[in-house]
């Protein structure tokens, strides 16, 4: 299966960070695949999550289909 798939699959169960998408499945550049799929039709959101360090990083998930 490809990144891409694996990604799709796990936010087809919840959210996802670049972290995450490092330590589950190897992906270095979260937001290119992200955007890969943004073109093939799917609706994922994006939220900026700021840190207790004034930092932020994104988290995406799919949006509901209604």
């Amino acid at each position: 299966m490809s990144q891409e798939m694996d990604i799709l699959n796990h936010m087809k169960k919840k959210p996802i960070t670049q972290l995450q998408a490092l330590r589950l499945f190897g992906c270095m550049r979260l937001a290119a695949r992200i955007e890969r799929l943004r073109g093939r039709g799917h609706k994922i959101k994006t939220k900026f999550i700021r840190t207790h360090n004034n930092r932020s990083y994104a988290r995406y998930s799919l949006e509901a289909v209604k």
